[in-house]
């Protein structure tokens, strides 16, 4: 974009709010704290906060929170896919997406369901080794509908600036709660079960066939690689798109740890220690610094280290407390544990 056509973009984007105007959190792929490289072989949320992977067949891969960027764009990291076992031919129920999931309540904005619903502008920075056609493929929640649409890769292994309008539904409401407003998805390949219908451009009834129709196969060769960074999805269109949106690391973390949070005790050191009476628990309490989503998933994560009691057992009571205890061995008597290394940790998960 020229530095005039960025001019007139935020003269005509003034009528609106410029700060919290982008929709997706972790954009810039800033945030990662679960790991920074995993091979997937599973759905789930692997490396990047709020960025899950779905696959069935379609090779393997490994997804890596990268420091490949766009040259002067402002990022520092970007979310990498790497095709680590190719799949040439697909199979019909092959497929592999990388997707941001979105609460109901945080896009009230769009007002769908009515007649002023407003469209949608998606941008971002891509760099892909395979050209051609790639789908972006959105799923509302309330009302069952898709809409879908397109970007062209036209040089391989360069990093390429795209923009998408996407139409606003004016028949199906978004619920204002805190339950999954609607997926974005970016495809990377699909069998036909998935691309033999036809490409849907305005919302209509879902229908697995057109999701990703013209998708090509980024999966045919162990040389091909996927980037993605700089992603902003916000009221408007591909004229009134504005530029990212630039949040700090502290910001962008907050926003996330409504969905993840990890409590990770320094290695060695005690974590919890007390004297229990008969048959009773040690307890530790923990009042979390941001509220989650949902009342989270607490896991246990590696094997402590414990003197007297058994391995730790951590679980929630509301949206911010989360308590840890022990069950000391043998009946009456002091106990403590530490965490071993840094694989020894807590994890609190809301995801959507």
């Amino acid at each position: 974009m020229s530095k005039a056509a960025e001019l007139a973009s935020l003269a005509t984007a003034s009528e609106t709010a410029l700060s919290n105007r982008n929709i997706v959190i972790n954009g810039a792929m800033q945030i990662s704290e679960r790991a920074t490289s995993v091979a997937i072989s599973s759905d789930g949320y692997h490396t990047l906060d709020r960025w899950r992977t779905a696959i069935s067949g379609l090779g393997s891969w490994t997804q890596t929170q990268s420091t490949d960027v766009p040259t002067g764009a402002g990022f520092a990291s970007s979310l990498k896919m790497d095709c680590t076992s190719a799949d040439a031919s697909p199979a019909a129920g092959d497929y592999l997406q990388v997707a941001t999931r979105i609460e109901g309540q945080d896009v009230q904005r769009l007002k769908y369901g009515t007649s002023s619903a407003e469209s949608m502008v998606l941008s971002f920075w891509v760099k892909s080794t395979k050209t051609g056609v790639n789908v972006v493929s959105f799923y509302q929640d309330d009302g069952a509908k898709q809409i879908s649409g397109s970007y062209t890769i036209g040089t391989s292994n360069t990093w390429e600036y795209k923009t998408i309008t996407f139409v606003g539904n004016t028949v199906n409401a978004i619920a204002n709660d805190n339950t999954r407003g609607f997926q974005v998805a970016w495809y990377l390949g699909a069998g036909s079960n998935r691309t033999s219908g036809t490409l849907r451009t305005t919302w209509t009834a879902y229908a697995t066939a057109d999701e990703a129709v013209g998708q090509v196969n980024n999966a045919d060769s162990t040389s091909n690689d996927w980037l993605i960074t700089g992603v902003q999805l916000e009221v408007g269109t591909v004229v009134t798109a504005t530029p990212f949106e630039h949040r700090s690391v502290g910001q962008e973390l907050a926003l996330c740890q409504r969905y993840y949070q990890t409590i990770n005790p320094k290695v060695n050191s005690i974590f919890a220690a007390g004297y229990q009476n008969n048959s009773e628990r040690i307890s530790q309490v923990h009042r979390l610094g941001i509220e989650m989503r949902t009342e989270p998933t607490c896991t246990v994560n590696g094997t402590w280290t414990v003197s007297g009691c058994d391995q730790p057992v951590f679980t929630s009571f509301s949206k911010n407390v989360v308590s840890t205890h022990i069950l000391k061995s043998g009946g009456a008597g002091s106990a403590y544990y530490h965490a071993n290394g840094t694989d020894d940790f807590f994890s609190m998960d809301a995801e959507l």
